[in-house]
């Protein structure tokens, strides 16, 4: 461990890609583009019971002598999974620095909407604190947590959990790095509405009225599909399906309670957003809020370019990189 505090610790600034210097172009091109990684072990799938009725899929990537190295635990975005080309990114930049790495699929995300009746929200951290525990109990000492997008919520959320949760105060996470994080929801849902967005809005219901349909065919009764044809928009979806089944009742008490922003200011882990000026639906401007810059534990890195969950820099992925950077200087010797 360094004696760096998350301010002091040397971290390069973002320069984007040529050509890339637009947030739709950042924002696709990093989505669509091609990666391989052929240092990278194959993946070893486990499953967790995380609850009586749900098991969550994870992908493991171990190192030899695995219970003397860190861990990371990443979390994708909304309708993401383990295959997202920043899980896979996040699995070698850790597995090149001799780290342990753990890509934890959501609820019902890459092939698992079977593995129980439930949906996932961007406040259930239950999950990832199970897996972390039960890991934890088998031996592995520290773990650094990356989220992206809604995952970035739920990192940001498990950084804040540990200060004002007892029952979370002994999590082994270290440190904590929320890369687009969708930390206040509301206002991310209001800026993916615009009418520029609408095609990552069209793109993310088309996942979700689908995942629905198979999660309605897998657990019979349990869902009404009924009103999928009619919904358009992300809150829709949420007012209709994600709020109730989670016990929000509603989606503004849902983006409500389920943001990082409420607890962001308690956070006492060492704690790194990155986010970019031009991310099309992820307004910086919360990023400035007092509660964010004021919290010394928490270092905001914001970039005039990155687009959403992009940061393609000439020589590599900058948030991938730093984001483990980072967590590395706060895991014990």
């Amino acid at each position: 461990m360094s004696d760096a505090t998350p301010q002091t610790l040397p971290l390069a600034p973002f320069v984007a890609r040529r050509g890339w210097r637009n947030g739709h172009v950042m924002t696709l091109a990093a989505w669509r583009r091609t990666r391989q990684y052929p240092e990278l072990p194959a993946a070893e799938p486990r499953q967790f019971r995380t609850a009586p009725d749900t098991t969550v899929l994870a992908h493991g990537y171990w190192q030899p002598d695995r219970t003397s190295r860190p861990t990371l635990l990443a979390l994708h975005g909304l309708e993401g999974s383990v295959d997202s080309h920043y899980m896979r990114g996040l699995a070698h930049e850790a597995w090149q620095r001799g780290w342990n790495a753990v890509l934890l699929n959501q609820r019902n995300c890459g092939g698992t909407e079977h593995l129980t009746p439930s949906l996932y929200h961007s406040g259930l951290t239950d999950d990832p604190f199970d897996v972390m525990a039960q890991l934890h109990a088998e031996g592995l000492p520290h773990f650094g947590v990356v989220g992206y997008s809604l995952g970035g919520n739920l990192a940001l959320r498990i950084a804040g959990e540990i200060a004002t949760v007892p029952q979370r105060a002994s999590s082994p996470v270290r440190a904590v790095a929320a890369v687009s994080p969708t930390m206040d929801l509301d206002v991310c849902v209001r800026a993916i509405e615009r009418p520029s967005n609408v095609l990552y809005q069209w793109h993310f219901m088309r996942n979700l009225r689908a995942r629905m349909r198979r999660k309605a065919a897998l657990w019979p009764g349990e869902y009404d599909v009924t009103p999928l044809g009619r919904l358009r928009t992300i809150r829709a979806f949420d007012d209709a399906y994600t709020a109730p089944r989670a016990g929000f009742g509603t989606a503004a008490n849902y983006y409500h309670q389920a943001s990082a922003m409420r607890l962001i200011d308690r956070v006492t882990v060492p704690t790194l957003i990155v986010g970019a000026e031009d991310d099309p639906f992820e307004p910086p401007e919360q990023f400035r809020r007092p509660e964010v810059t004021g919290n010394p534990h928490v270092r905001v890195m914001l970039s005039p370019h990155g687009g959403h969950c992009g940061f393609v820099a000439r020589d590599g992925y900058y948030a991938e990189r730093t984001a483990l950077t980072f967590l590395a200087a706060f895991m014990p010797s």
